[in-house]
C-alpha cells in the first residue's frame, strides 16, 4: 500500500515539476537569474518536496518487504504520469503508450501473484 501511495506522489510530483518548468523562462541558462527562477519557483520547489516525501515512505516501505518485488511496482509511477498528463496537460494517448502502459501493468501484476504463492 505505501509502495502504490509513493507511485502517487512520484507522478504528482513529476507533473508539479513540469508545470512549474512551463512557467520558467524561455531561454534559461547556468547563471544566477536562472538559477533564482528555478529555486523561487513554487511548483518546481513543490514537486522536489514531494520527491523527498516520496523517499522517505520508500525507505519505511522497503524495510519490511523485498527490494526485487517492490522496486518494479514503482513503475506504476509511468502509468500515473501518463495518465496525469492526458488529464492535466492534455497529452494525447496513442497506441504505443497504451501497449507500454499495459505490459507495465501486466509485468506488475505478475510479479504480485508470483509474490502471493
Amino acid at each position: 500500500m505505501m509502495v502504490t501511495l509513493c507511485t502517487i506522489i512520484g507522478a504528482l510530483a513529476q507533473l508539479l515539476i513540469k508545470t512549474g518548468a512551463n512557467t520558467l523562462p524561455q531561454h534559461l541558462a547556468f547563471d544566477v537569474p536562472s538559477a533564482l527562477a528555478i529555486v523561487t519557483n513554487v511548483r518546481v520547489i513543490a514537486g522536489y518536496s514531494l520527491y523527498g516525501i516520496n523517499t522517505i515512505l520508500l525507505v519505511l516501505a522497503l524495510r519490511h518487504a523485498q527490494l526485487s518485488v517492490l522496486y518494479p511496482i514503482i513503475a506504476l509511477t509511468y502509468v500515473w504520469v501518463l495518465l496525469l498528463s492526458i488529464a492535466v496537460l492534455h497529452e494525447h494517448m496513442n497506441n504505443y503508450r497504451a501497449i507500454g502502459i499495459a505490459l507495465i501493468v501486466f509485468g506488475v501484476a505478475v510479479l504480485g501473484r508470483e509474490t502471493r504463492s
